[in-house]
């Protein structure tokens, strides 16, 4: 018997005589054949999200199990492309129906025309299990594509070829015929398998001084950045993905403004990638999905988003995913949640929104591949809390797994202070195990210099009440010398302007060389002050115009900059 819809709300569609239907079978739903997944099963009827706009759907059209769960395409040709939220390329979809998406539209993840050219690396006669890499393609200028083994598939090489192969040619044979492609399928909400897990050491270097420095993130790690709107999680969000030094980005608009998408769009393809000067799409995926589209289709995109990112650790490579935002996704789950008419949590979300948030987050970790390599995949979401409130729950379930925490500030938005990072309600759980690696790559008193910073800051709190009571000149010579200092540490180092061509990035010796001279032309007001100089000349150093322009310093002319103002700052008082 054909199954059959019954019943339509919203993107929610029930369907009758489903027999032998799976939890998360993904189905076409109408006559234009809508796709959707399978996500309550009651006897014989199902209940569907559709990832598409339902609009003009009637019951007693056909519904058609796949019976299969949602699975990506896997292999050369992501990287540069920008997808939907099942992973449908746009370009693809414009040719097709123009500049609006129409219905029921089905284009292959991956270019099957396209030939590239595979180097082998396995031998015949070697033994292969799934996970190992048998060789190797050109995806781009700067990422080499590794072929894996499909997981679960093993045996011996009976054959493999060298040579130009579109995605669906077979380049290897294993005795009793199970041939290997350049692509294959995976299931979006299942975690790739890897050997161990590994314990993150390495920092995710960003050139972002509040974060490398006072906050830092590991290779493998997660973040979450809550803010309330205006205060620059897009453009923070934007700011990792161009700079930090993971391999391969996957950037996911999860129900974000169409206008901040394309500012994306317009925006990744003009930049150059600093390692290489090529173009930063060429180690770029990008997943579009945007607040005008169906609400479903948002939780697909952030489960394709973590698959892809795996896909490209299980290769080598440290990956990223950045998550724009996870909020949109935790509405999307509401919305549905309520459709299904099951009982509401907190603030309406669902019982188990905590569980779904914990299994996407854990998907970030450094690992032993299948390959025994070692490599990482991170996560960083955006959190937009309404009305910026913090303790409402998609933020506090998020806390409590990841383990960075940027906390953005509208009152230092409205300051014009960006990153809006807020210094005194932001934390990082990976500094202790990050601090061996900055010792042998940055400075040994990386930890000393930024303990000392934060502390110049947390004082400056606790005098600010006083000031607003007695005014500045009432606290001690000492105290004022600290203001300024913390004024400086503020203005001059957290402060980061992304637009500006040298400011945009600051290395990590470049954010240590500029904090140390910082501390040591507070250290010297102070010594200043003790042998009895006058405040008001101690105040108005000569050298915090050269410290305020410290950040703008090439990276040619900053180590001359630095080492003279640090000789100036010493010879101060003579």
């Amino acid at each position: 018997m054909t199954a059959k819809i019954s019943r339509i709300t919203g993107p929610l569609v029930e369907a009758r005589d489903m027999r032998g239907a799976k939890m998360y079978d993904v189905v076409m739903v109408g006559k234009e054949k809508l796709m959707g997944e399978i996500i309550r099963i009651d006897r014989d009827r199902c209940s569907i999200q559709v990832y598409e706009d339902t609009t003009g759907l009637t019951p007693g059209e056909p519904v058609i199990n796949t019976s299969k769960p949602l699975s990506v395409e896997l292999g050369p040709g992501i990287l540069t492309c920008i997808y939907d939220g099942i992973q449908r390329p746009l370009k693809d979809l414009w040719e097709q129906s123009g500049d609006f998406i129409g219905r029921g539209l089905a284009s292959h993840a991956l270019d099957r025309k396209k030939r590239w050219d595979f180097s082998p690396l396995a031998k015949k006669g070697d033994t292969v299990h799934g996970g190992q890499i048998i060789g190797s393609v050109a995806e781009t200028k700067i990422i080499e594509h590794k072929i894996l083994v499909p997981y679960g598939v093993s045996g011996k090489m009976a054959d493999i070829k060298e040579g130009s192969y579109t995605v669906e040619d077979a380049v290897g044979f294993l005795e009793g015929g199970t041939e290997l492609r350049l692509m294959h399928d995976w299931p979006v909400k299942k975690p790739r398998p890897y050997i161990r897990k590994l314990r993150p050491l390495e920092p995710l270097i960003t050139g972002q001084r509040a974060v490398d420095m006072f906050f830092p993130i590991a290779k493998g790690g997660t973040a979450a950045i809550p803010g309330p709107f205006g205060a620059g999680k897009t453009i923070l969000q934007h700011q990792l993905a161009k700079w930090s030094d993971a391999d391969v980005i996957i950037y996911v608009g999860c129900g974000e403004r169409g206008n901040e998408m394309t500012e994306v769009l317009d925006e990744f393809p003009g930049l150059s990638d600093p390692k290489t000067g090529n173009s930063l799409m060429e180690r770029t995926a990008l997943i579009a999905n945007t607040s005008n589209m169906p609400v479903a289709a948002r939780e697909a995109s952030v489960y394709t988003g973590i698959t892809l990112a795996e896909y490209y650790r299980d290769m080598g490579y440290n990956s990223a995913l950045m998550a724009d935002s996870t909020s949109r996704w935790a509405e999307a789950m509401r919305e549905i949640s309520a459709r299904l008419e099951e009982m509401p949590g907190e603030e309406g979300y669902p019982a188990y929104l905590g569980s779904r948030l914990a299994t996407f987050y854990e998907r970030a970790a450094k690992v032993e591949t299948l390959s025994k390599k070692t490599a990482s995949a991170s996560i960083i979401g955006a959190v937009s809390p309404p009305g910026g409130d913090l303790s409402e729950p998609v933020t506090q379930n998020t806390l409590r797994i990841a383990r960075v925490f940027w906390s953005l500030d509208a009152k230092l938005a409205d300051r014009r202070h960006f990153p809006s990072i807020n210094w005194l309600r932001s934390y990082s759980l990976y500094r202790d195990d990050l601090e061996s690696w900055t010792k042998d790559n940055i400075s040994v008193d990386m930890a000393e210099i930024r303990d000392e910073a934060m502390n110049i800051l947390q004082k400056e709190s606790e005098l600010l009440d006083i000031v607003q009571l007695v005014g500045a000149d009432a606290l001690p010579e000492n105290d004022r010398a600290l203001l300024e200092t913390a004024k400086m540490i503020r203005e001059d180092f957290l402060q980061q302007d992304a637009y500006h061509e040298v400011d945009t990035y600051c290395p990590p010796k470049k954010q240590h060389m500029m904090l140390k001279v910082i501390l040591a032309h507070h250290r010297a007001s102070i010594e200043a002050l003790e042998r009895g100089e006058e405040v008001e000349k101690v105040l108005d150093s000569p050298h915090m115009e050269a410290i305020s322009k410290m950040k703008y310093a090439s990276k040619d002319d900053f180590d001359k900059f630095a080492k003279k103002l640090t000789e100036d700052i010493k010879g101060w008082w003579g």
